[in-house]
C-alpha cells in the first residue's frame, strides 16, 4: 500500500527502529526492494533523487514503484529525494509521490527556511509529506565535497527554530555523514544526535548510509535516527550480480536479472534487519 512518510518514521521514532530509503532507477531495483519488503514485512520507503533522474524520471520511478506497492500489504513510500528546486519538486507531486525532500540546505538560512515552509503548506494540502535538511551533507568526492565537514554540522539549538517554523515531516541532519563512497571510515557525532532527537519532535533523516558499519546504524538508530538512504550499496551490489552471472557463463541480458535482483535484495535484506524494520508490519 502506498503511504506517505508519516505513516512509517512516526512509528519508527516512537518504537526506535530505522527504516530504510532505498533508491530505485530501474525495474531490477525496484522488484528486489520490494521483494525484501514483503519477505521480510517491513515498511519501505522507495524513490529517487534529482541527481539521479537521468536513468529514469519521475513518471517512469512513480510508474514502477507504484505497480509493485498497490498490491502489496507493506507500507511503501514514493519518496522525492533532494528535489534541489521548487518545480521539480511539484512535478514529483504531480508523478504521485508521496513524499518529497526539498534541499535548500545551501541556502542562507532564513532563504532554506521560507523555501521549505512554502513547500511543506502545499505539499501537505495534497497529503505530501515533506523533509527538509539542516547543515549540509556534502559528497566523498566531487562537487559537493566539503573542505571542512565541521563547519556544516546541524546546530540543535537551530534545528528547533527550523523545524517550528518549517513544520517539516522528518529532518535531515548533517554529523559527520556524506554521501557515495567513504575514503576513510567515518566519525559521527553520536552525541550532536541524541541533542538534535532531544530538541525536535519529527524524525531525524541520516543521508550518506552506504559504507557505514554495522555499529554506527546501531547507534545513530539508538540515539534518534529514523531514516536511513541507502544507493551506493545496491547500486555496487546490481554491478556485483552482473558479474557473478557473467562468471557463471551466462551471455544475455535476460539471464542476468536473477543474478541483479538477488544481489541487490540480499543487500536490502541485510539492511532491513540491522535497523531493526523487519517484522514491524
Amino acid at each position: 500500500m502506498l503511504v506517505n512518510m508519516d505513516a512509517v518514521l512516526l512509528p519508527a521514532k516512537k518504537n526506535h527502529y530505522g527504516v530504510g530509503l532505498f533508491n530505485a532507477v530501474n525495474m531490477e531495483m525496484t522488484n528486489a526492494i520490494m521483494d525484501a519488503a514483503e519477505s521480510l514485512r517491513s515498511p519501505v520507503i522507495m524513490g529517487t533523487a534529482e541527481i539521479l533522474l537521468g536513468a529514469a524520471d519521475l513518471k517512469e520511478v512513480a510508474a514502477m514503484v507504484t505497480a509493485r506497492a498497490k498490491d502489496s500489504k507493506v507500507p511503501v513510500v514514493l519518496h522525492y529525494d533532494h528535489g534541489l528546486t521548487f518545480e521539480k519538486c511539484m512535478e514529483a507531486i504531480q508523478a504521485g509521490f508521496t513524499s518529497v525532500m526539498y534541499d535548500c540546505s545551501t541556502a542562507p538560512y532564513e532563504e532554506n527556511v521560507k523555501k521549505v515552509a512554502q513547500m511543506v503548506e502545499i505539499a501537505h494540502a495534497f497529503g505530501v509529506t515533506v523533509e527538509g535538511e539542516l547543515g549540509h551533507v556534502g559528497d566523498n568526492e566531487g562537487a559537493g565535497k566539503l573542505e571542512k565537514p565541521s563547519d556544516y554540522y546541524t546546530d540543535p539549538s537551530v534545528a528547533k527554530d527550523f523545524v517550528d517554523r518549517t513544520h517539516v515531516d522528518a529532518l535531515a541532519i548533517a554529523v559527520g555523514n556524506a554521501h557515495g563512497d567513504y575514503k576513510f571510515p567515518p566519525k559521527l557525532d553520536f552525541d550532536r544526535i541524541s541533542e538534535i532527537a532531544k530538541a525536535v519532535d519529527v524524525p531525524l533523516v541520516l543521508h550518506g548510509g552506504s559504507g557505514l558499519s554495522d555499529d554506527d546504524f546501531k547507534e545513530a538508530i539508538k540515539r534518534g535516527i529514523a531514516k536511513v538512504n541507502i544507493f551506493t550499496d545496491i547500486n555496487k551490489a546490481q554491478v556485483k550480480g552482473m558479474q557473478e552471472g557473467i562468471a557463471a557463463g551466462v551471455n544475455n541480458a535476460f539471464d542476468l536479472t536473477p543474478y541483479e535482483v538477488g544481489a541487490i535484495r540480499r543487500v536490502v535484506e541485510e539492511k532491513m534487519t540491522l535497523f531493526g524494520s523487519a517484522g514491524r508490519v
